[in-house]
């Protein structure tokens, strides 16, 4: 599967697909109180096919007749969005992961909606124009369109832009590798990656760069009054400094991940635990986006054929030493940012050694550990 995404023309036309969101908006709002509702009743959730049932009823009714705005399969696609979301709210219950169940949203901040199959769009790359219920529209296109198209997805984003993104049956073509070259990364928070080769790569940190311009922003939204233009302006200035900074990230990963991959054959990171990581450092993690970064450059990876191998979340990399593997839990205190082996007498950096033992780990070269 391979995904493409083009942002659309701004245009008159597009009102009609903001009343579009906002209906599906409306309707992912109304199935969730009904989910609640049976919840309560029954102390189980709503069956999908009985949901799907219940909306075709309540198109005839005039009350609900924004459900007509958008096609059937797009209403579908909902009811699957909320019944993959409980699925996974129970299942994280019966595994005893604290979550939250599916709520509602302000349709104002609904997203998207999605058109499968050959229903409700028409594409036409010659033209750059995009059919949907009944109307064109126009996109800037960066690259042709491979395979079948599978979905086509409009998304809102927070300044009203709109972009199609449609997923094709299409295959990326693997690029090996000839380097043979393989390292360990350990994530940090003073150095984004530290490199087994000493290859160390440091974050911009691009959150703490625009803060300033941010917090400006943020100061002149308060000052506006609630309901006017003015305050209108402000909250689209500061939603833009917001997708500055994505993007900056966004393009920061992809360059990154595509040289790593150019460069080595295996790379060896670690499995982190981000959501006890964001209650200890809070928003730098953020900031840094380990998470993003590990699924563009197993996707990056992908492409060039190049493995990325994950070490056990519970593997001790950074207590252990990476020459004769005597484990030392004196190291476990964070404040340790340099330690001498008792054993065989290395003097290790914390995070050189985790990187190093990473990589031993990704290549199956474990030491046998012996704790003091």
């Amino acid at each position: 599967m391979k995904s493409f995404r083009f942002k659309l023309y701004k245009s008159d036309k597009n009102a009609k697909l903001h009343k579009q969101i906002n209906a599906a908006g409306l309707i992912y709002n109304h199935c969730i109180a009904l989910h609640k509702r049976y919840y309560k009743i029954f102390g189980k959730y709503l069956n999908k096919n009985q949901l799907q049932k219940h909306l075709v009823k309540l198109k005839r009714m005039p009350k609900f007749g924004y459900i007509k705005e958008i096609g059937s399969q797009s209403v579908q696609d909902i009811t699957d969005r909320i019944d993959k979301a409980f699925r996974l709210f129970f299942s994280n219950l019966k595994r005893k992961v604290r979550c939250s169940p599916p709520n509602f949203k302000k349709v104002v901040r609904y997203k998207s909606f999605t058109l499968k199959q050959k229903a409700g769009w028409k594409l036409d790359e010659n033209t750059c124009t995009l059919k949907v219920n009944g109307q064109n529209y126009r996109y800037f296109r960066s690259r042709r369109i491979s395979g079948k198209v599978k979905t086509v997805t409009i998304k809102r984003d927070s300044l009203g832009d709109f972009y199609v993104c449609i997923v094709t049956d299409a295959k990326d073509f693997a690029v090996e590798t000839r380097t043979g070259k393989s390292v360990g990364f350990d994530f940090g928070l003073k150095k984004f990656l530290t490199a087994s080769d000493g290859k160390d790569i440091i974050s911009p940190l691009f959150f703490a760069q625009n803060s300033t311009a941010i917090k400006n922003a943020c100061k002149n939204l308060s000052r506006k009054k609630k309901g006017s233009n003015n305050r209108r302006k402000a909250v689209l200035n500061l939603a833009r400094l917001y997708r500055k900074t994505f993007n900056q990230r966004h393009n920061f990963h992809f360059k990154l991940a595509r040289r790593l991959c150019l460069e080595y054959e295996t790379i060896c990171i670690e499995d982190l635990n981000l959501k006890g990581m964001q209650k200890l450092y809070g928003r730098k993690i953020g900031d840094l986006a380990f998470s993003e970064f590990v699924n563009i450059l197993k996707y990056t990876a992908s492409k060039f054929g190049v493995n990325v191998v994950e070490a056990d979340r519970y593997f001790a990399s950074s207590q252990i030493c990476h020459c004769c593997g005597c484990k030392n839990p004196e190291v476990k205190d964070l404040n340790v940012r340099e330690w001498v082996c008792p054993k065989c007498g290395t003097k290790h950096d914390r995070d050189r050694n985790a990187a190093k033992n990473i990589l031993n780990f990704g290549l199956g070269h474990r030491p046998l550990q012996e704790t003091l």
